[in-house]
């Protein structure tokens, strides 16, 4: 029996959108926008770019038509929706490994530029700072999809995998709702 693999949007619960700061090369940008459109990204955001959106090329999908991508001109000046976590990617001395990090349901992670790191404002910006365990950086595209992979895998509905090599055998177990949940404050009114 064939196991039908589910939509990004059955997978994945919540939303997440990815961004850069200082990016500088229009084909690094291009790159973004498309992984990005192909993880289900929500949107696209760019702190103090040399580029506009209009640069964003992404081949084939043409993501940069469907894909929202917001432009700041710094740290202060961006806007995330309420209750959306700002999570930065920076090879930095107390950043959590990206394979130990729980992603938030709602989260925008932001990369720095590719020749430089996020900037102090930034930093202080964001709720968490992750890194990705390497012996060095990586290419921009490189860090945001090994990001958006990571988020995929942790927040997925996938099937478990199995002690040997190959894959499952069983599709992941059908999602089951619970019945209504009853929240009281407490209190002397309660």
């Amino acid at each position: 029996m064939a196991m039908q693999n589910p939509s990004p949007t059955e997978r994945q619960r919540g939303y997440f959108a990815v961004g850069a700061e200082g990016i500088s090369k229009a084909m690094n940008l291009g790159t973004l926008v498309r992984t990005a459109h192909a993880f289900g990204a929500s949107f696209v955001f760019m702190v103090d770019a040399a580029y506009s959106a209009n640069a964003a090329k992404s081949d084939t999908s043409r993501a940069e038509v469907q894909l929202p991508i917001f432009s700041y001109a710094d740290a202060a000046a961006l806007e995330l929706p309420r209750n959306c976590r700002l999570i930065g990617v920076e090879l930095v001395e107390d950043a959590i490994a990206l394979p130990s990090f729980r992603h938030p349901t709602a989260a925008a992670y932001v990369l720095g530029p590719e020749r430089g790191r996020l900037s102090p404002a930034m930093q202080a910006r964001c709720d968490h700072i992750v890194q990705i365990p390497t012996r060095f950086c990586v290419n921009l595209g490189v860090a945001a999809a090994i990001v958006m992979y990571d988020r995929m895998l942790s927040m997925g509905r996938f099937a478990e995998r199995p002690v040997a090599a190959g894959g499952p055998k069983l599709p992941p177990p059908t999602h089951v709702h619970g019945g209504p949940k009853v929240r009281r404050k407490a209190g002397p009114d309660a």
